[in-house]
């Protein structure tokens, strides 16, 4: 059997699609990028947003259309979206022929095995084995618990993953060491919220000790943390980042408002006021921290005055960084029910008007990073670029430590020579179209990780029977 995957939403996403990819290729599947070559197609939905919605829709469709066209036999659509909503999915959607949600995950192998579109073969695993399918494999992300216990108002999070699980300590060390084997040099750790880390344990393990137990039993370069709720950013947590060479100094913290009113009716933790106050906080420990945050507007019973002290929140704490975005109802949501009193075109106004002021902020605070030496780690050849203009004149393209994979921009290096995964330190020269930068190499800090070799390994790795423990299980 041959296998296809298209993988839609957040980076828990690419970690579950990796995890997929592993069960399928120990039971005998080969995995092809080629869709009109797989037997069975993989769409791994998402439904955050309406937008993510209907992209997980076209997806599905346009893998329908390759039972005509291609090789395909089998179109299942597993994650979030089909969790929410599998039975309206099932009957508008009859090209696809599995529904899988997050909670059923580990039904994927039995269900094909069921339709006589893959035979088994008796697999050891690693706990958390993943096989990866993008084009940077330097670049990982390591999940590290699953589900939310937040009672955020737009958000359905919690209907789509459950309440907040941890993954245990050994399994998440485990599993980072497996992918520096596999040639990591920037592990993302991601979560609904970094700082709920072993809260539900009750074991003393909290978000420092993973932070301490990852940096210790693991030699990769770059540890970053993504998506940490500010109310539960403590004083131990911003003294390791500050002091472990090894955490980027970077952090990911979703604000979603400036306005206090909006901030309660949408069952936030934080006001601006704290906001403010935990901002100076880090940025007073972390001097050389970059912030970056996520902003609704639009949301029920917002007015000009909300998102007036919005833009004075972002001006006053100077994010490096900020995504932004238009409120759209979910269904079973606590904020489904509030009347969305604030139309469309005004929604996409303010999301324009917030957009431009922070694109100033960036500039600024971009500005101030001009004649600095850095780290940088280099992602592709410049021939690789997405952007067609960037492929002229060779050189090679990179991130500033700054700079998170695929949302923060890049950084245009002068030497073509280095090869992806090279860690370098840079003078920074310029910045370029707002967002990315240019800078010139100083030295190579750390080469290009090499191919693993059989029994080249620095640690012996234990199997486990696919599905143990809490990582490999999908969190269950």
């Amino acid at each position: 059997m041959t296998v296809g995957f298209v993988t839609l939403g957040c980076d828990k996403n690419t970690v579950d699609t990796e995890r997929y990819r592993a069960e399928l290729t120990a039971n005998g599947a080969s995995v092809t990028n080629d869709l009109s070559a797989a037997d069975v197609i993989v769409v791994n939905t998402c439904g955050f947003i309406d937008a993510a919605k209907r992209e997980s829709i076209d997806a599905l469709v346009d893998a329908g259309g390759y039972k005509r066209s291609g090789a395909c036999r089998t179109v299942v659509a597993v994650g979030c979206m089909v969790e929410r909503h599998r039975e309206e999915l099932t009957g508008e959607l009859p090209e696809v022929d599995l529904f899988l949600g997050t909670s059923d995950a580990d039904r994927l192998v039995p269900a094909l095995i069921e339709r006589g579109v893959l035979v088994p073969t008796l697999a050891a695993l690693h706990p958390g084995v993943r096989q990866y399918g993008g084009d940077l494999p330097h670049v990982r992300y390591l999940k590290v618990s699953e589900g939310c216990d937040h009672g955020c108002a737009f958000c359905a999070i919690p209907l789509m993953r459950g309440r907040h699980r941890s993954f245990a300590l050994d399994d998440v060390v485990r599993e980072a060491q497996l992918l520096e084997l596999q040639g990591a040099r920037e592990l993302n750790l991601v979560a609904q919220d970094l700082a709920h880390y072993g809260r539900d344990r009750r074991d003393a393990v909290t978000l420092p000790e993973l932070l301490t137990a990852v940096a210790a039993g693991t030699s990769v370069p770059w540890i970053r943390l993504l998506y940490l709720y500010s109310a539960g950013l403590t004083d131990r947590t911003l003294d390791l980042l500050a002091g472990e060479a090894r955490l980027v100094k970077y952090l990911d913290m979703p604000i979603q408002h400036g306005s206090d009113a909006v901030l309660q009716r949408m069952r936030r933790p934080e006001r601006a006021a704290t906001i403010r106050t935990t901002v100076e906080r880090v940025r007073r420990m972390v001097p050389e921290v970059a912030l970056r945050t996520t902003c609704i507007v639009g949301f029920p019973g917002e007015t000009e005055d909300d998102v007036t002290r919005l833009l004075d929140l972002l001006e006053d704490v100077q994010f490096e960084r900020v995504g932004i975005f238009t409120y759209s109802a979910q269904t079973g949501t606590r904020a489904y029910d509030l009347m969305d009193d604030v139309p469309e075109a005004a929604k996409f106004e303010r999301l324009e008007r917030v957009t431009e002021h922070q694109r100033m902020i960036t500039g600024t605070r971009y500005e101030e990073r001009i004649g600095t030496i850095a780290h940088a780690i280099v992602d592709r050849a410049m021939a690789d670029a997405d952007d067609p203009e960037a492929r002229v004149g060779g050189g090679v393209q990179a991130r500033l430590s700054w700079q998170a994979d695929d949302i923060d921009g890049v950084t245009y290096l002068d030497r073509s020579e280095l090869a992806p995964g090279t860690i370098v330190e840079v003078h920074v020269d310029e910045v370029v179209d707002d967002y990315d930068f240019r800078a010139t190499v100083r030295r190579v800090v750390l080469e290009a990780p090499g191919p693993i070799h059989a029994g080249a390994a620095r640690r012996q790795l234990p199997l486990a029977a696919s599905g143990a423990g809490t990582v490999g299980s999908f969190g269950r």
